[in-house]
């Protein structure tokens, strides 16, 4: 497994969904949510030193499967509603690009979901 940096603090675990509506709309701010999202997860299988940035891929840096892309998939839309649609999000990807899926792919998806959320 791969260890990689990430300095920003983790969000808080049980964010109510109406948070959505303070979300933040840049990449920084995203990446540290999802970031805490992913620690927490990694946590339960005893991995709580693991560090998220941009380029950190799901599975290869990881290890995810694909029940734990379901598992934050709850939490994406506990922390945005469902303005961010991580279902919708995999659904237009192909099997090879779900596997090598980065944290910066994801994290660019929510920013775009999130301005257009903002811009109705």
């Amino acid at each position: 497994m791969t260890t990689v940096n990430q300095t920003a603090p983790s969000p808080a675990a049980d964010a109510p969904a109406e948070a959505s509506v303070s979300a933040p709309a840049d990449a920084q701010a995203v990446l540290a949510e999802i970031s805490g999202m992913l620690r927490t997860m990694l946590d339960e299988y005893g991995l709580d030193d693991i560090e998220v940035t941009m380029e950190t891929r799901f599975t290869e840096d990881l290890e995810l499967e694909s029940i734990d892309l379901v598992t934050l998939a709850g939490s994406l839309e506990a922390r945005y509603g469902r303005q961010v649609n991580f279902a919708e999000f995999v659904a237009d990807l192909e099997l090879d690009e779900i596997i090598d899926l980065t944290v910066g792919q994801l994290v660019e998806y929510v920013v775009r979901c999130l301005r257009a959320a903002r811009e109705r």
